[in-house]
């Protein structure tokens, strides 16, 4: 039987028996194998991956600090837990005369069983690269797990200088932590095992949908913040925080203001009417009509406010009204009952202000300011100066 065990046996538990059924720190890969990694954590808690840290001690020589870490072998061996109680110096051979090389620090298993390498032990070992005009780090053996890439350039030796290791070091090291937990992201990012998984990538908390890492705000409907506003959407009626601090909402093919406007037009120069229906054209003003184009929001209403300074005659009255429409459709008409109206030989301010709900989230509309004096027996005219028309979108 090909199923594994352990402490139950009374006898014969392998080693291979023990690393398949261990449940510790792993981060898993598929059902049976894990990822390799180390272990995060830091003595004062300022930083995510200290284990194995590596810098340059002398010329020639780099120190490796202590650690914990995991290395999985074939999908039969199950996986090694390793530690380096205290750090370790390691030294590197000179360099080439002619060409620069590239060397793998690593940590090793080699287990006779499979390697035929009559060795039964961990290492903290240098992979020697191979040098030439384009050097390329070795391939990584079984069992093994990069720390770093060390490129050693041309002619160096303990005797001049060594290698400059502020430019020669790259880190590789990747972390992992135990079932369930939250892997903090160092290098690249993997897929995930399995839908629900977490992960901290960059500041910002992901969760692994079966597909794709998907931002923490967007699986839970929160909005996006700032510092992670380059992330894709997820869906359309996502909401994101830019860094100029305006909120938008993806509407399935771009990211547009979340609340619009207020949108705002007017027009100062005077003019009158002598009209007893409503017309859109005031005499003496050179610019007409005054209109206001929006685009109705996601709650579906705007809060309109249209006025001017108005006079007329105190026994005939003035009106200002607008009509709403979209497009070549009349979606609200003129109304006398919600017109701004005067009755007045001396120049008053004058406004109204209604609510309209039930428009399409996304369209387009325009108002239309209209004038009109209600009786004209005397040839009276009604005066419009510093007309305006506001649109605030409703929450």
């Amino acid at each position: 039987m090909n199923l594994r065990s352990s402490w139950v046996a009374e006898t014969g538990q392998t080693r291979e028996d023990t690393r398949l059924t261990q449940t510790g720190v792993t981060t898993m890969a598929n059902p049976v194998q894990v990822r390799s990694g180390i272990l995060p954590g830091s003595y004062d808690g300022q930083y995510r991956l200290s284990g194995f840290w590596t810098f340059g001690s002398a010329a020639m020589s780099a120190t490796v600090s202590e650690g914990r870490a995991v290395i999985q072998g074939d999908i039969a061996q199950g996986v090694y837990p390793v530690t380096l109680p205290a750090s370790e110096v390691v030294t590197f051979a000179p360099g080439n005369a002619q060409y620069n090389r590239v060397d793998l620090l690593v940590l090793r298993i080699y287990d006779n069983l499979y390697d035929s390498s009559e060795r039964t032990e961990a290492t903290v070992e240098i992979i020697q690269g191979v040098p030439e005009q384009d050097p390329k780090a070795p391939l990584v053996p079984a069992r093994c797990l990069p720390l770093y890439e060390v490129l050693v350039p041309a002619g160096v030796s303990a005797g001049n200088g060594g290698i400059p290791w502020d430019s020669s070091l790259k880190d590789l090291r990747t972390p992992v932590v135990s079932l369930g937990g939250i892997l903090p992201v160092e290098g690249p990012v993997q897929p995930g095992a399995y839908p629900g998984q977490y992960q901290d990538a960059g500041g910002a908390l992901q969760r692994w949908d079966g597909g794709a890492w998907v931002s923490y705000p967007s699986a839970l409907g929160g909005i996006i913040p700032s510092s992670a506003s380059t992330t894709p959407a997820s869906y359309t009626g996502q909401y994101r925080d830019t860094v100029g601090g305006q909120l938008q909402r993806w509407n399935g093919s771009a990211w547009v203001p979340a609340v619009t406007g207020p949108y705002y037009a007017d027009n100062s120069d005077y003019g009158d009417t002598t009209s007893t229906t409503y017309t859109s054209t005031l005499v003496a003003r050179a610019t007409n009509p005054l209109t206001l184009t929006f685009v109705a929001p996601p709650s579906k209403a705007v809060l309109v406010t249209f006025g001017a300074r108005m006079k007329s005659a105190d026994t005939h009255y003035g009106f200002m009204a607008l009509r709403l429409t979209q497009g070549t459709t009349v979606v609200n008409d003129l109304n006398d009952e919600y017109a701004a109206i005067v009755a007045s030989d001396t120049t008053v301010s004058v406004s109204a202000m209604r609510r309209l709900s039930g428009l399409t989230p996304g369209l387009s509309y325009t108002f239309t300011a209209f004038f009109k004096i209600n009786t004209n027996s005397a040839g009276l005219k009604a005066g419009f100066d510093n007309t305006f028309i506001r649109v605030d979108p409703q929450a």
